[in-house]
C-alpha cells in the first residue's frame, strides 16, 4: 500500500496572535486616540505588517488570530475583527470592580496552541499586563519565539523574558503607516546571522554615515550612541523606518566599520577606534551612584541623571505651552529636544515618564510647570519603590527625591 504523501511545508513562520483587545486599545488611546481608533477598526493594516519580514522565510503565517474583549463595552469594534480573520472570544466582566476573564482564557488557548499538532514558532501577545510573564516564560521553554505587543509601560520581567518587544511608539507607527518594516528581523533577532538573516552594510557614501564619520572622529572621547542616531537621522531621515534593513541603531552603526566602534554597554557608545577604546567609556560609578542605581536596578525607572529627568519635564512644559499634543507625538519631542541639549535619552524612558504621570493621575495641562511634572514622577517613582519593598532612611529618600525630580523638589 503506497503512503500518503505528507504535506508541502508552506514557506513562513508559523505563528500565532493572542490580542488583550482592552488593554491595547485603553493604552492607545492615551498615547495616540487615532491611532487607537485605527487599532481597534483596522486590524487587517497592521496585522499584515506583523507579517511581512521582508522575505518569504522571515514573513508570518497567522495560523491562529484571537482577540479578547469585553462585549459590553467593545462589542461595536467586533465586526471588524470577525472581517480581518480573527476569532473573537467575548470576556464580559464577572466581577463588580470590572474584572474580566480576557486573562484566563487567552492563557487557555495559548497553552492549547502550543501543545497542538501544529507546532507554532512564534506567538505574539498583544499586552503590556505583566500577568502574561508566566505564559511567556512556557513559550521561552519550549523554545519558541516570542513578541510582546505593548501600549503602555512594560514590566522589566516581561520584557526580558519576550524575544522582542514592539514598543508604543513602534505600534503606533505601524497603525499610523509610517514604519514600512517595523519588526523586520523579530524571528532571528537572537539568532547568528546565516544565509536568511544576514544583512547588507549601510553604503558608505550615505549623508547618515558621512555625518557620524565627521562627527565621532572630531569627538573629544566616546560618545553617547543617542546622539550619534540623532545625527544620523538628521542627516538621513528614510533610516528612522528600520535603520536600512538592520532593525536598530546598533546594528547600523556597528558595521559601518572605518575604526568606528559602537558597545551597547552604559547605554550604548560610539568612538573613534584609532583614538579611544572601550576602556575610555565612563565607570558605572560615574553614570549612577549611589541609591539611584537601587532603585533602577529592583523597578523599572530609566536609568537617567538627574540632569536628564531635569530636561525632561523642562522639555515637557515648553512643548505643552507651544500646543497640544498626544502621548506619543509629545514623547518624540522631548526625546529630540534632550538630545539637542546635550541630555539625550530614549524614547522608551520618556514614554516610562509618561506613563508614570498617568498613573499618577496627571493631566498633561498647557499650563503645566516643570516642577508640577517633576512632582507628579517623582510621586509615581516613590510608589514604584514602595510596591518593590525598597527600604530607605530619611537621607536616602531625599536622595530619591532630589535625583527623580531633576533637582526640581528639594524636600
Amino acid at each position: 500500500m503506497n503512503k500518503a504523501p505528507e504535506p508541502a511545508r508552506r514557506p513562513g513562520i508559523r505563528a500565532a496572535m493572542f490580542v488583550d483587545f482592552d488593554n491595547v486599545f485603553t493604552g492607545l488611546q492615551a498615547l495616540d486616540p487615532a491611532a487607537a481608533r485605527r487599532f481597534a477598526e483596522d486590524p487587517r493594516q497592521w496585522a499584515d505588517a506583523l507579517s511581512d519580514g521582508g522575505a518569504a522565510d522571515d514573513s508570518r503565517r497567522f495560523l491562529i488570530r484571537n482577540c479578547y474583549l469585553n462585549p459590553m463595552v467593545y462589542s461595536k469594534y467586533r465586526p471588524y475583527w470577525t472581517r480581518a480573520g480573527f476569532r473573537v472570544i467575548d470576556c464580559p466582566s464577572l466581577t463588580q470592580r470590572g474584572k474580566s476573564s480576557t486573562d484566563i482564557n487567552l492563557v487557555l488557548d495559548a497553552m492549547d496552541a502550543l501543545s497542538g499538532s501544529v507546532a507554532i514558532e512564534e506567538f505574539f501577545i498583544a499586552s503590556a499586563d505583566a500577568d502574561f510573564t508566566s505564559l511567556i516564560q512556557r513559550f521561552r521553554a519550549a523554545d519558541r519565539m516570542t513578541t510582546v505587543i505593548a501600549a503602555g509601560a512594560v514590566a522589566f520581567a516581561y520584557r526580558e523574558m519576550a524575544d522582542h518587544v514592539v514598543e508604543s511608539h513602534d505600534f503606533v507607527a505601524i497603525l499610523n503607516g509610517t514604519t514600512a518594516e517595523p519588526i523586520n528581523a523579530v524571528a532571528s533577532a537572537k539568532l547568528p546571522p546565516g544565509p536568511a538573516t544576514a544583512k547588507a552594510k549601510p553604503k558608505t557614501g550615505s549623508p547618515a554615515v558621512a555625518e557620524v564619520l565627521k562627527f565621532v572622529r572630531s569627538a573629544s572621547g566616546p560618545v553617547k550612541g543617542a546622539l550619534v542616531a540623532h545625527r544620523a537621522l538628521s542627516a538621513e531621515p528614510s533610516l528612522k523606518t528600520d535603520w536600512a534593513g538592520l532593525g536598530r541603531f546598533g546594528a547600523w552603526v556597528a558595521q559601518i566599520g572605518k575604526d568606528i566602534e559602537y558597545s551597547p554597554a552604559k547605554g550604548g557608545w560610539v568612538w573613534d577606534a584609532k583614538r579611544f577604546s572601550a576602556e575610555d567609556l565612563p565607570a558605572p560609578a560615574e553614570v549612577q551612584p549611589g541609591v539611584e542605581e537601587r532603585v533602577t536596578r529592583v523597578t523599572d525607572v530609566p536609568a537617567l541623571s538627574a540632569a536628564q529627568f531635569r530636561q525632561i519635564f523642562t522639555s515637557m512644559e515648553a512643548r505643552l505651552r507651544e500646543h497640544q499634543l498626544n502621548r506619543n507625538e509629545l514623547a518624540r519631542q522631548v526625546r529630540d529636544d534632550c538630545v539637542s541639549a546635550g541630555e539625550p535619552v530614549s524614547r522608551n524612558a520618556v514614554n516610562f515618564v509618561l506613563q508614570g504621570l498617568a498613573y499618577a493621575d496627571f493631566q498633561l495641562r498647557d499650563d503645566a510647570t516643570a516642577a508640577e511634572i517633576a512632582a507628579a514622577w517623582t510621586a509615581n517613582v516613590e510608589e514604584l519603590c514602595r510596591v518593590a519593598l525598597l527600604e530607605f532612611d530619611a537621607s536616602e529618600k531625599l536622595a530619591v527625591r532630589r535625583w527623580a525630580s531633576g533637582g526640581l523638589l528639594e524636600k
